[in-house]
């Protein structure tokens, strides 16, 4: 099956954008990027895309939306899998990766969390969430062992969060997980999450967190 003329609708900030990319790239399918501001949406952007949000893939004339669906036809169109084969673990996976998902929504209120206790609530949701996958973790290698795959890619986006967090402080989210650090570590060497993003991504994201005007902000 020839592969069809993709092109991945997308914003530099987006993490679920960078789920697809990594795919693409762990994948080898040739592809083009499109950056939009999601500040200013373009009137063609509205028009196609019934959430208002990113990624789209536009898969020739049809277009697809929501990065775990993106990411599953991609795997499907192309040989080999990033999903275990087994029913099972690959369920599991799934169920992992739409943790990862819940993350993301802790990650947003931690950057924007208002005053230090409210902060300080997020950054404990945050570290208990990261107890529950040390658990779940293989004990070396990636999420399943020896094998990259699609729950890898999201969890590579959100480490790239703390990376600049890092820069800021060090808030102890991962004090207490020894297996998430070294997933983290080994992950940040990946060649497709490093690409996922632009050469620029650190300072466009330390701009956007200047910009809450949260309790984040004021450690900037």
């Amino acid at each position: 099956m020839s592969t069809p003329k993709l092109e991945l609708v997308s914003h530099l900030l987006c993490p679920y954008v960078q789920r697809a990319v990594i795919t693409l790239l762990e994948k080898d399918i040739p592809h083009e990027r499109t950056y939009i501001d999601l500040s200013n949406k373009p009137d063609w952007f509205r028009q196609i895309s019934p959430l208002g949000k990113v990624p789209l893939l536009k898969v020739d004339e049809e277009v697809l939306f929501e990065s775990a669906v993106i990411c599953e036809y991609l795997n499907e169109i192309t040989p080999s899998s990033l999903h275990p084969a087994d029913p099972l673990q690959k369920a599991k996976h799934r169920s992992w990766i739409e943790f990862g998902s819940n993350i993301l929504n802790s990650i947003a209120g931690f950057y924007n969390a208002p005053d230090q206790e409210s902060f300080e609530q997020k950054r404990n949701e945050l570290t208990n969430k990261f107890i529950w996958i040390e658990s779940s973790l293989s004990d070396r290698g990636y999420f399943a062992g020896g094998t990259f795959s699609l729950v890898d890619g999201v969890y590579g986006t959100i480490f790239r969060y703390f990376d600049i967090f890092d820069t800021i402080k060090d808030f102890g989210v991962f004090d207490n997980t020894p297996k998430v650090k070294e997933w983290r570590q080994l992950l940040q060497t990946r060649p497709s999450i490093q690409r996922a993003v632009t050469e620029d991504y650190a300072e466009h994201l330390l701009i956007f967190l200047q910009q809450r005007k949260s309790y984040l902000s004021t450690l900037i």
